[in-house]
């Protein structure tokens, strides 16, 4: 029930911002911008380089808030930095709407990992106190774009790996390498990610790259 409060505030709170947003946002201004984004994320979202996130499919107000967020300094994404400055608001828009509009190509999931992976995602880790991911992401990973939680369907399991180990190290002091701190100041992915071992994160992460 808390959970479920809480997402349903978070909807009201950002519900507004979020539908003014997506409304700003015109798919076909966006792909004329894309061209470069091409390079790294694929000509319709869906990149062949696991290092890279797809973005086809993908909410727009999360991927507006994420682009908003690497050219704040919120976030920290190397690759972008030489991108993201030269991006107006209206830009960031027109490319979240374009990229959302697009239908994100799913893998497959490692056979070997699937058992762990899908009980942690629709059952979580009870014993640690983990939510079901499909809470706040939705049972076939499609995100709850009005509440702000971004779709995680076929996405490149390396990629999501990396963000769950970084989440993950912004919550521990004596954790090393990338760290990632803009889930907000509820922190939800840095104590949800907390709770995982490596080899929970690795089953999960190749789970929702083979979910749809």
């Amino acid at each position: 029930m808390k959970l479920v409060a809480k997402t349903l505030v978070m909807a009201v709170l950002f519900g507004g911002a979020i539908n003014l947003a997506q409304a700003a946002g015109d798919a076909d201004a966006g792909k004329a911008k894309s061209a470069v984004c091409g390079a790294c994320h694929g000509a319709d979202g869906n990149s062949m380089v696991p290092n890279f996130p797809k973005l086809a499919g993908q909410g727009a107000a999360y991927t507006l808030k994420q682009l908003q967020d690497i050219k704040s300094g919120a976030r920290q994404v190397p690759e972008m930095a030489g991108i993201v400055p030269g991006l107006s608001d209206q830009d960031m828009a027109d490319l979240a709407a374009y990229y959302a509009a697009q239908k994100v190509q799913v893998g497959a999931a490692d056979p070997a990992q699937v058992a762990l992976g899908e009980k942690l995602f629709r059952a979580g880790k009870k014993e640690a106190g983990e939510t079901a991911s499909s809470a706040c992401h939705g049972a076939n990973g499609l995100g709850m774009p009005e509440a702000g939680f971004p779709a995680l369907s076929g996405q490149h399991a390396t990629y999501v790996e990396t963000q769950l180990k970084a989440f993950r190290a912004a919550g521990r002091e004596d954790a090393e390498g990338k760290r990632r701190t803009n889930d907000g100041e509820a922190k939800m992915m840095q104590s949800t990610a907390g709770r995982l071992s490596d080899g929970d994160i690795k089953a999960l992460s190749s789970y929702i790259n083979g979910l749809h």
